[in-house]
């Protein structure tokens, strides 16, 4: 299964080199039999997707991953989107039993603890979640593209995700940053108002902030670590739990006076 799994993603990848987003999207899913999902963050690059499969009025089924600890701006798109398209995203949220359980032990923002701690947040936020979404499909959309960091700059238009037995297709795996802007003008889909802030990834509200000049697209996600193969854990091929070369902890800087400001209410209390 796997050799041919291989196969056939290189064979579509190949195919869909010479043609549009939208006939990359029909290639897909003419090809593919079974369950098809597209995994949308509500990013610019997931909003073109959307807006490409709505308009085929294809069989993929568009769904999201609701952390729980998204930013509002994030909400408001998904209503706008679901508004302008006419159709449902679903949402998978986190087990709430082992939301609660990470919250009692490690504190509400205790991802900035370690990365094995982050790891661990995104495990149960965003992997767990994905699996369930994931079930049962044959093919996996998603809006990688490989310009977004040196650790995608990889990746295909069509993968074998061996590990899930789907074949994981980026349809904007070749495109730039400015074609996906580009697209998004042009075709008047709704976006991110963060986009225009200074956020080109965007991801939970505690783990980003806005890239300073210069820095790459994802340089926003988990500032406080090193940058060596910062990734949730849903586009990567090893377990999310091991704690990659170069990823140890290393020290979040807290806000100015937060230090004193503890010191202060130990001595009220």
């Amino acid at each position: 299964m796997t050799t041919a799994l291989v196969r056939a993603a290189g064979d579509l990848a190949r195919e869909m080199a010479g043609l549009d987003l939208r006939g990359r999207i029909r290639l897909v899913e003419d090809r593919i039999p079974g369950r098809l999902v597209f995994t949308t963050s509500l990013g610019i690059e997931d909003q073109a997707l959307t807006h490409a499969l709505a308009l085929n009025k294809g069989r993929t089924e568009i769904v999201t991953l609701d952390t729980g600890r998204l930013f509002p701006e994030t909400y408001d798109v998904w209503t706008e989107t679901e508004a302008a398209y006419g159709i449902r995203i679903r949402a998978y949220a986190p087990e709430r039993t082992a939301e609660e359980d990470f919250v009692a032990r490690e504190g509400i923002n205790g991802f900035r603890h370690s990365v094995a701690a982050r790891q661990a947040c995104c495990g149960f936020r965003k992997v767990e979640p994905l699996g369930r979404a994931l079930e049962g499909a044959t093919a996996w959309f998603t809006g990688l593209r490989a310009g977004q960091s040196a650790n995608r700059a990889d990746t295909p238009l069509a993968e074998a995700d061996e590990g899930r037995g789907l074949i994981k297709v980026n349809p904007l795996a070749d495109w730039t940053r400015a074609d996906v802007d580009a697209f998004v003008r042009e075709n008047f889909i709704p976006y991110n108002t963060l986009h225009d802030r200074g956020f080109p990834s965007i991801g939970c509200a505690p783990c980003t902030r806005a890239v300073k000049i210069g820095e790459d697209e994802r340089a926003g996600r988990w500032w406080w670590e090193q940058e060596s193969k910062k990734e949730c854990g849903l586009h990567l091929h090893r377990p999310e739990s091991d704690v990659a070369p170069g990823q140890e902890a290393a020290a979040f800087e807290e806000p100015a006076g937060a230090a004193a400001a503890r010191e202060h209410r130990r001595e009220l209390v």
